[in-house]
């Protein structure tokens, strides 16, 4: 029996492109790979349940999370080490493929029973954590230091949140619709209107509908209508 090497990536992400480039077509990661685990691959936009799972788990275990998210478990799906890109090597303090790979697959043959004992702790934790976060109502006071935050990394030149390279996440939007709708704040409510309009600008929407599709939230569709 082998680990499993789980691999979550879709077609519009430029990381994904890049390990699928530099690694996964690279025969001495494809070797290593093939040689000590179990290779599965999927598309989050074809199974966002899966990806939805999967990166619930990433995120409580590292606190962040991304794609390509990878993940490595046991045969029984109790994984024990989870993260995003990694390159084919170590390079800019970041641990490579090449070094993580040989590590993980040595702990699994040392004492696989020891790592499934922790995969199943680390499920356990998590499934803690996740409950626990559904207990109790949202605060003003947790919405405001949100709104903030929002606020604080907005870009009003070019919209969206942060620096580049950045992804259209409908989920800060949402957010910040609700937050207008509920406060009545108009900044709220302009930065969702320029982030739109600047992605409507560079081309970056629904051609046939006009409008902006996004599977960030599983399963359920959500359509955000550009009315400029």
């Amino acid at each position: 029996m082998k680990p499993v090497f789980l691999s979550i990536r879709y077609s519009t992400c430029h990381w994904c492109h890049v390990i699928e480039r530099e690694s996964f077509e690279d025969e001495e990661v494809a070797a290593l790979i093939n040689r000590d685990y179990v290779a599965v691959k999927v598309d989050r936009e074809e199974r966002p349940d899966v990806d939805h799972l999967y990166m619930s788990v990433c995120q409580a275990m590292t606190g962040r999370g991304g794609w390509p998210l990878t993940i490595v478990m046991a045969p029984e799906k109790k994984l024990f080490f989870a993260g995003t890109y990694f390159p084919k090597a170590r390079k800019h303090g970041r641990y490579g493929l090449l070094d993580i790979l040989p590590q993980l697959v040595g702990k699994w043959r040392e004492d696989p029973a020891k790592v499934a004992e922790i995969g199943e702790r680390i499920v356990e934790e998590i499934q803690r954590r996740m409950n626990a976060n559904l207990e109790g109502e949202l605060s003003n006071d947790i919405l405001e230091r949100a709104y903030r935050f929002y606020e604080e990394v907005y870009d009003p030149a070019y919209g969206g949140f942060g620096d580049a390279p950045k992804f259209p996440t409908s989920h800060n939007l949402l957010f910040l619709l609700q937050y207008w709708k509920r406060t009545g704040e108009a900044k709220a409510l302009a930065m969702v209107e320029n982030t739109l309009d600047r992605m409507y600008r560079c081309g970056l929407y629904d051609h046939i509908g006009y409008g902006f599709l996004s599977t960030e939230c599983g399963a359920e569709l959500i359509y955000i209508r550009y009315n400029g």
